[in-house]
């Protein structure tokens, strides 16, 4: 089944190295999209409510500029090679709360010929 390859990323340097990377193991395509993520420190003087956001703490977030890099890849192989190709690449992905990678299965796609859509 093809998989939707997804990898949002802090550090901008690295995404050439990424492309280069996926483009030997086969990805056939990457649409690569700039972003910015937010993310705000704990803060320990309100632990009564963790899930209430204030119009405060988001505009005392900080904001980072992040690139996302994603692809539908159809054959398991393929998609298992950029992964490892990644994690080569960012061995610590995920510490801190910087990067993240994640695959989800397509069932359905129109206008990408290597995967026919299913109705």
């Amino acid at each position: 089944m093809a998989q939707l390859l997804v990898l949002v990323i802090d550090n901008t340097e690295l995404t050439p190295d990424i492309l280069t990377a996926w483009e030997t193991a086969g990805v056939p395509g990457v649409t690569l999209v700039d972003s910015t993520s937010s993310h705000r420190g704990h803060d320990d003087s309100r632990d009564d409510l963790p899930f209430v956001v204030s119009l405060r703490s988001v505009l005392e977030s900080q904001e980072k500029r992040t690139q996302m890099l994603f692809s539908v890849i159809e054959s398991d192989v393929v998609c298992s090679e950029a992964v490892n190709a990644v994690l080569k690449l960012i061995p610590d992905l995920g510490q801190g709360h910087r990067d993240i990678m994640f695959t989800m299965p397509v069932t359905r796609v129109w206008g990408y010929p290597a995967v026919p859509a299913s109705e």
